[in-house]
């Protein structure tokens, strides 16, 4: 079995003409990843994915919960959920390296029936969780990663590696967990067909209500089972849809404040400005200002 160092030195390669940030890569579902300095917190809507830290280490806050992961860890995401992640971890000569998977619900029901798992009914758990990597999960990763200098070889091979990787994720010790996600009758299911229905309709006003209805459960299960899910409630999972939203639109779309809190669902600029300030530290002009200084300046490209 290969060493993480094999996947370090592999990331490092496809990265480095690449810079720092997240890139696509020529195989469907792999992302690669490079930072060469930590990073201030940032906002992110996470989607289902197996990410592998090959060098550096990460830091992910989802709700009220908090995940730090490092080579010899692996993190798995279950739901779409937003976050706050920090690379903290990263310097020039040693830089953050990563790979990210994305998973396939359906991809990974197929697999559950062709290894005859059966998924069991359980409650439902936290969509995001760190592990131990075991060595047969780095080797495969190495030979899918590798498959970056082989595109002759990709088209056919990386579809047989990819779902080796959920094979082994699922008899390992997110297995359950996994399984529930790829179970279409499972309570975790119920919840993500509500995640889906508020991330669609988030700028409407909602209820729990509304959004039990869309999962089919009571409204004090369903907030009970959100929670456990996602470590927020219903509305502070919309909040936090909304304001990244909005961000977005100061920074890339030019809004100004007031604009961006009603296009986003907000009534009141001044409970938006609020809001906004204690998720992102400061005011909605000065926090997109200072973000748009950052991307214009020469250094951005360094600092992740």
């Amino acid at each position: 079995m290969r060493p993480i160092a094999d996947l370090a030195s592999l990331l490092d390669h496809y990265t480095l003409s690449l810079g720092n940030g997240a890139h696509e890569t020529a195989i469907a579902n792999l992302h690669i990843m490079r930072a060469e300095a930590v990073t201030e917190p940032l906002h992110a809507v996470f989607t289902p994915s197996l990410c592998i830290v090959a060098q550096g280490a990460k830091r992910t806050v989802a709700g009220e919960r908090t995940f730090d992961y490092a080579p010899g860890q692996y993190l798995t995401v279950s739901i779409s959920v937003p976050v706050r992640g920090q690379i903290m971890e990263a310097a020039p000569e040693a830089p953050f390296l990563c790979m990210k998977l994305t998973l396939d619900p359906l991809v990974l029901n197929a697999v559950v029936i062709e290894v005859m798992v059966p998924p069991q009914e359980a409650e439902p758990e936290i969509g995001l969780q760190v592990s131990p990597v075991s060595p047969e999960i780095i080797d495969a990763a190495v030979r899918l990663v590798g498959l970056l200098g082989r595109p002759d070889h990709a088209g056919a091979l990386a579809p047989l590696y990819q779902r080796e990787l959920m094979v082994l994720l699922l008899s390992g010790p997110q297995g359950a967990r996994l399984r529930q996600m790829a179970m279409p009758g499972s309570r975790t299911a119920q919840i993500v067909r509500a995640l889906r229905w508020i991330t669609e309709n988030f700028r409407q006003p909602i209820s729990v209500e509304d959004a039990a209805a869309e999962a089919g459960m009571s409204a004090s299960t369903f907030y009970q089972h959100f929670k456990n899910v996602t470590s927020q409630s219903p509305l502070q999972f919309q909040k936090q849809l909304r304001l990244q939203e909005a961000r977005s639109l100061l920074v890339s779309g030019g809004m100004d404040a007031a604009s961006a809190s009603f296009a986003v669902g907000y009534s009141s600029p001044q409970q938006f400005s609020r809001e906004y300030a204690r998720m992102f530290g400061a005011p909605p002009q000065r926090d997109a200002a200072r973000l748009r200084s950052q991307v214009n300046a020469p250094t951005a490209a360094a600092a992740g």
